[in-house]
């Protein structure tokens, strides 16, 4: 019945209104009610110009991420690992139109030609999609999920993203304009930590993003966003994440923010971070935060900075790594703070400041460091560090040392 309805709709070139789907069913002999009209109206109009089955996840505000792996193997996250669903599709060729169909919507070519895309759709989702024969049997889809409202740093404490008391070291970190990076694996947050670090800037600071897909939504009354832009089809046009960022500096930021340091673009940030851009800030992939400035290092050599000259920048433009992990549960956390040193060889490296804890964060060999950091990133006067004295748990016992948590 649909596909009947379906053709008929494509040859006469109708909109899929309930009146038109009511006559296209006339045409066809076929007798409804008003609640079967509509309910077909309403699925051709999600396959033509939504998402088809996936709309229903998608609406879903618990649902960050959808991947299609085959016709009924539809995988869902809602911040607990990956979960099966009963949603299907007919067959492969209908996951191959639907991506498609998207890609068009992103205004990027999906085709045999090229049978790849990854692309932003007109509500902020995140498109990814992959072909056959280089997806082995069937399309690949991903949808990653951007809410338009950034979740809070109270709501992040509250998940057990932060740890109690510990959204006092992000808003003293913020408030003392360190310059920080948020490292990570896929999915375990950086983003979303990121976005709401944003909102306890100052609202008299201007914050400026540059970002290669525009998913942050910091909660922020003066943001300017810059997205890039891939070639067209005649190799013109591009603009790459090192262009935004050189752009950026020209815009007049109190805070300067890269989405996600994944390139050339490390070298103008890092000369920014030196020339009196305080408090910038972005996201890395990383295993660990130790990992960092190796992961910087292989991001400069690439970009033509030779080994020497990144870690003296790297020295003076970088105050601290906030470390996120998805542990097996699902649940997204931040496993250690590290605040960075150069050692006697004149090369950066991180050193642990506080670790994840139950009841608190505890306290590493670079948490006196970091208490000093704090003190005199900016501020002056106890506002500084204020509620901070006694947070971290003692290094040598895990106890804290205020006795309370």
């Amino acid at each position: 019945m649909l596909d009947g309805v379906r053709r008929w709709l494509a040859e006469s070139g109708a909109e899929p209104t309930p009146a038109r789907v009511a006559q296209a069913l006339r045409e066809q002999g076929r007798v409804l009610g008003d609640a079967e009209i509509l309910g077909t109206a309403a699925r051709l109009r999600s396959e033509l110009v939504g998402s088809g089955p996936l709309e229903p996840l998608l609406a879903d505000p618990s649902v960050t991420d959808v991947l299609v792996s085959a016709p009924d193997r539809v995988w869902v996250d809602r911040g607990g690992g990956l979960e099966l669903t009963p949603v299907s599709f007919p067959d492969a060729g209908s996951v191959r139109r639907l991506a498609q169909r998207l890609a068009t919507v992103a205004g990027r070519r999906l085709d045999d030609a090229r049978p790849w895309v990854d692309a932003r759709l007109p509500d902020g989702t995140r498109l990814h999609a992959v072909l056959p024969p280089v997806a082995v049997g069937c399309t690949c889809l991903s949808l990653r999920v951007v809410r338009p409202r950034a979740f809070t740093l109270d709501e992040l404490a509250a998940a057990g993203t932060v740890p109690p008391g510990g959204d006092r070291v992000l808003r003293a970190l913020v408030r003392a304009r360190l310059s920080f990076l948020v490292s990570g694996g896929t999915g375990s947050g950086k983003t979303t930590l990121l976005s709401a670090l944003l909102g306890l800037v100052g609202p008299d600071e201007r914050v400026v993003l540059a970002e290669d897909s525009a998913e942050l939504r910091p909660d922020h009354p003066h943001v300017v966003r810059l997205e890039t832009r891939p070639a067209n089809q005649e190799a013109a046009g591009l603009v790459t994440l090192e262009d935004l960022v050189r752009q950026a500096l020209r815009m007049r930021p109190d805070r300067l923010v890269v989405g996600e340091v994944r390139g050339p673009e490390v070298v103008h940030l890092l000369a920014a971070l030196n020339t009196g851009h305080e408090g910038g800030c972005g996201t890395v992939h990383a295993n660990a935060a130790a990992d960092v400035p190796a992961r910087l290092e292989a991001l400069g050599t690439a970009a033509g900075l030779d080994r020497a000259a990144l870690h003296s920048q790297l020295a003076a433009a970088l105050s601290v790594v906030l470390h996120l992990v998805r542990d097996r549960t699902g649940r997204r956390r931040i496993a250690e703070v590290h605040v960075l040193e150069r050692d006697a060889s004149g090369l950066v490296r991180t050193v642990p400041a506080l670790r994840w804890g139950p009841a608190a964060f505890q306290a590493e060999r670079g948490w006196e460091r970091l208490r000093e950091l704090l003190r005199g990133g900016g501020l002056q006067g106890p506002q500084a560090l204020e509620g901070l004295e006694g947070l971290a748990g003692d290094r040598r016992t895990g106890a804290c040392r205020d006795g309370n948590g």
